[in-house]
């Protein structure tokens, strides 16, 4: 794959939306931790330094080696990025007076400049930081202002240098995307040729050669990433690609059946192992949700385990592992503290001696789709919403019982059914079910009951990384509530989720 453009990761929360916003440029990008620096920089057309929530003035400051780059490759250089250049090389970074966050309007200095082309003066910026560029480094020239911030813009004289105090990559910043354009096209000389097709063709390309005759074993989850992993796989080995569709027990009502025929017809060699009882079987009395986790883990690889060595010589495991998990397990300061425990980054237990191929480990969510529509996978498939690893047993909250899961998955059916009947469902990144741990008092007819009490949680987010709870039709709640409660034995109160992640996740085990 053509290493286009570099970025620097130097631990800031925007550090995967530059490379987002990169990415909509149809310009191939990598992130990296400023400490590992990729063996090959001088194979990178540009490099771009991400923000940070360090100062530059604090003793831990990161410290990035830029002896390979500057001055020798086109460098964007953003918020700590800019503040690094300055304080280090001649310049000086002090507190400012009041922490500058939020909108501000640019004052453009040098107007003739290719780096404010197609930009307004008075254009719109975002500003996160509470330290300031007072004096410019060696060499500096001040491109723009604004009314708090002298330096929000300068470059360094006889270098491809350019570096910002604002953040182009969010989109409270009206011209983010055409500093970028400016940057990475126009001065860097990127040519932005990266697209969904020539995704396609370089990776088949490169799977062919990888693999060879040898064979591949993939488990198929009837979600995009793996679905869209396999068809990636099948385009360049065919046949010798072997799908598996484990049923775990945890499901969506009717999925198994239903996904083993949605992939019919897709030339995928595909079966599917119902193991329900075995991993009802392993949860039974675990209420712990990490111990849930690792439990269906475990219960996963021992099935997979019995059905891959049922193939024969099979040297090869295929993963839908994407490029938001990839990031964390590389992220500045290690991986970050577990919030929950990921279902393909971490690699195998020893004893099952399959190499990894990972199609999608450079691609954003979104991107997966895209690459899907791409090689014609059907739009119903590639919509699909997100569906945790674990399925129902994280949103069981409390030990699992097959009569929980029964009750959840009747739940969870007249809300996602629901959900497409009123045209919600596409408007919905990810949605679902969760049965309380916990009884509430009720009437039905004319008597009292005491039954479950179940959550309803819509969001729409882009990659699953920040998400915003959806505010969905005050009448179609009212209708799903009443379904829900008239239609589901056993449960007797219905609430809906307003959190937004953060501070919430999406997932509430």
């Amino acid at each position: 794959m053509q290493n286009n453009v570099l970025i620097l990761d130097f631990g800031s929360q925007y550090t995967q939306l530059i490379a987002r916003r990169v990415r909509e440029l149809n310009i191939y990008c990598e992130i990296h931790p400023y400490h590992k620096l990729p063996d090959n920089v001088s194979e990178f057309k540009a490099v771009i330094l991400s923000g940070s929530p360090f100062s530059v003035r604090a003793e831990d400051a990161p410290h990035p080696e830029l002896s390979k780059i500057r001055g020798k490759l086109p460098l964007l250089a953003i918020c700590y990025g800019a503040q690094y250049l300055a304080h280090f090389h001649g310049g000086q970074v002090a507190p400012s007076a009041t922490r500058e966050y939020g909108r501000a309007n640019l004052s453009i200095l040098a107007k003739d400049d290719v780096f404010f082309e197609g930009v307004k003066d008075g254009s719109q910026v975002w500003m996160s930081h509470s330290d300031t560029i007072k004096d410019l480094p060696e060499n500096g020239v001040r491109l723009a202002s604004t009314t708090d911030v002298a330096n929000a813009a300068y470059k360094i004289e006889g270098e491809q240098t350019y570096a910002i105090q604002f953040h182009p990559e969010v989109y409270h910043s009206t011209d983010g995307k055409q500093f970028l354009d400016n940057f990475l096209i126009k001065i860097a000389g990127v040519t932005p040729d990266w697209t969904p097709d020539a995704f396609v063709e370089t990776t088949v390309a490169e799977l062919k050669e990888k693999i060879g005759n040898e064979k591949v074993v993939l488990g198929l989850s009837g979600g995009v990433d793996s679905t869209v992993a396999a068809i990636l796989l099948h385009k360049a080995i065919g046949s010798n690609l072997h799908c598996i569709f484990v049923n775990n027990g945890l499901l969506r009502k009717d999925e198994f059946s239903s996904v083993l025929k949605q992939y019919e017809g897709m030339g995928l060699n595909v079966k599917g192992v119902d193991a329900s009882a075995r991993f009802l079987d392993a949860l039974a009395g675990k209420s712990d949700p990490e111990e849930k986790r690792k439990t269906i883990g475990n219960s996963f690889i021992e099935v997979f385990d019995d059905e891959s060595h049922q193939i024969e010589d099979a040297k090869w495991l295929g993963q839908g592992t994407i490029y938001p998990d990839v990031i964390e397990s590389v992220s500045v300061n290690g991986p970050s503290v577990t919030i929950k425990s990921h279902h393909n980054v971490g690699g195998l237990p020893d004893f099952m001696k399959l190499k990894v191929v990972e199609p999608l480990r450079m691609l954003f969510k979104d991107e997966v789709r895209r690459v899907g529509a791409s090689m014609g996978i059907d739009p119903l498939l590639l919509g699909r919403h997100p569906f945790p690893g674990p399925g129902l047993a994280i949103r069981i909250l409390g030990d699992i019982t097959p009569e929980k899961v029964r009750v959840l998955q009747e739940v969870d059916a007249i809300f996602i059914n629901g959900l497409r009947a009123h045209g919600l469902y596409d408007k919905v990144w990810q949605a679902g079910a969760i049965l309380l741990p916990v009884n509430t008092v009720g009437v039905m007819g004319d008597e009292r009951t005491y039954e479950n009490c179940v959550a309803l949680r819509a969001v729409e987010s882009t990659d699953g990384m920040t998400a915003d709870w959806v505010n969905l039709p005050y009448e179609f709640l009212q209708k799903t509530s009443n379904e829900i409660i008239n239609r589901v034995k056993g449960v007797n109160r219905v609430v809906y989720d307003i959190s937004s992640k953060p501070p919430a996740t999406i997932e509430w085990e």
